[in-house]
């Protein structure tokens, strides 16, 4: 048996607001909002007493989806939130977008900030990495011509 395809990937956040706005501005829709907690939550994560609001993120083609989770309860633990890319662990979420200066000058007023350059790869794409909210590594791909 194989998978059927992947879900979603989930961010935990501290500012869920901050980081849903980021994310809208970015241009994913907001598909729903949800408070979580109860024992078969607690039985899924091995945490006990969990209490989540969670804001499930769409991309527009519908084939993507980001969950992001800010936990009341336990809290969160610290996260190095300037960490370098190469850190073990989920390093990066990359997007396509039709213009990557539009989209840096809109997530600019979010906060958000490159991490290295903008470069063109071969002459197939404009690349960069750029810090969000909380320190999130997104990548942004725009195809050329």
């Amino acid at each position: 048996m194989t998978i059927q395809r992947m879900d979603n990937v989930a961010i935990v956040v501290d500012d869920l607001k901050a980081a849903t706005a980021f994310f809208v501005e970015l241009g994913l829709e907001l598909e729903g909002e949800a408070a979580i907690e109860g024992r078969w939550v607690d039985r899924i994560v091995g945490l006990d007493g969990v209490r989540t609001d969670i804001a499930m993120m769409r991309t527009p083609d519908g084939h993507g989806r980001l969950e992001l989770t800010k936990f009341h309860s336990p809290p969160a633990t610290a996260a190095e939130p300037n960490a370098p890319v190469n850190r073990l662990g989920m390093g990066r979420i990359m997007f396509a977008v039709d213009d990557l200066d539009d989209v840096l000058t809109r997530l600019r007023a979010h906060g958000a900030e490159l991490v290295g350059e903008v470069v063109q790869y071969e002459n197939s794409y404009l690349l960069c990495y750029l810090r969000g909210p909380e320190g999130i590594i997104i990548a942004l791909a725009e195809q050329l011509n």
